[in-house]
């Protein structure tokens, strides 16, 4: 059970609210059609599903803006759009920081408003987060790549959720949210709408084995992924939007840095969603990851927008 979210109000509390997680989420879904961007991440959506937002603000009765926090400070604001100029994203941002002095504020899309709330409250932005995206008929083709001597390139099937998840977190040990999913996370996605077992490309190495083998040798004490997964690229097509795909996540192993397997995996996927009948490709990386962008640059992609993390000095 979780207790009541705080309460913010025009008018005084007179009764316990009713629990406000859909209400927001139902605010999220106007919000983005009016702004053409999501104000919520694909985790709190998650999240909201089986928690209620710490923060909230109702005008007769009805909850018109909130935010939610997730542990590890990270926060995020909604306003509905018939309810804005009206200072309660100010009033939800002075809050969140009130409870959480170590919170961040995540803008997706840096909308003015956004910059105008950190501007007000003397907040920095502490990270920048790009969305790239390339059209599938543009140039450079894509075109499925030779996967390299010694390594095997297959699709996900039952039995491989611990070995990606090991995979995953050696390739993400310092993200601060993709390297700390859980079974649980997986598990959660895995039963999502939009989830596709052939769109979870694996690289396997043939000399540590295959998850699918009776008796693989272990592969830990040479700082491999156990049951041979060195690579991974899950990408994403949502039913809302089929003409849309998404380099979801792509990982590769430490221990097989240099063997050109990133640059394989990631072709391996842009192939798969080419053959879904996908128009755009999109992804999200860091924006001080220049060798990253500089990748994907070359592959065709360009930024096309920006989600903004913002912070107290």
């Amino acid at each position: 059970m979780h207790a009541p979210p705080p309460v913010r109000q025009d008018d005084p509390v007179t009764a316990a609210p009713p629990p406000a997680a859909d209400e927001l989420l139902a605010i999220a879904a106007r919000a983005t059609a009016a702004d053409r961007v999501e104000p919520f991440s694909e985790a709190t959506r998650l999240a909201l599903r089986h928690t209620e937002p710490q923060h909230v603000i109702r005008t007769d009765g009805a909850v018109t803006a909130g935010a939610y926090v997730a542990d590890d400070g990270s926060a995020e604001i909604v306003v509905d759009p018939d309810h804005r100029r009206r200072g309660h994203g100010e009033r939800l941002a002075t809050e969140v920081l009130e409870q959480r002095p170590d919170a961040r504020l995540w803008a997706h899309g840096d909308l003015l408003g956004a910059r105008a709330i950190a501007d007000k409250l003397g907040l920095q932005v502490v990270r920048n987060l790009w969305q790239m995206r390339r059209a599938v008929d543009a140039d450079p083709q894509i075109a499925a790549p030779q996967v390299p001597e010694g390594f095997t390139a297959r699709t996900f099937r039952p039995g491989d959720e611990d070995a990606w998840l090991d995979l995953n977190a050696r390739a993400f040990v310092h993200h601060p949210e993709q390297g700390r999913m859980t079974r649980a996370d997986l598990d959660e996605r895995m039963s999502e709408e939009w989830w596709d077992p052939q769109g979870l490309i694996l690289i396997v190495d043939d000399t540590t084995g295959d998850p699918a083998a009776s008796a693989p040798p272990p592969a830990e004490a040479r700082g491999l992924a156990p049951a041979g997964i060195v690579a991974s690229h899950w990408t994403k097509i949502e039913p809302a939007d089929p003409a849309e795909g998404e380099v979801y996540v792509v990982a590769v192993d430490p221990g097989r840095q240099g063997h050109g397997l990133g640059k394989v995996v990631t072709a391996l996927g842009l192939q798969h969603l080419k053959s879904r009948g996908v128009q755009r490709i999109s992804l999200y990386v860091e924006g001080d990851n220049e060798p990253a962008v500089a990748t994907y640059t070359r592959l065709g992609f360009a930024r096309s927008a920006v989600d903004v993390m913002y912070a107290r000095p």
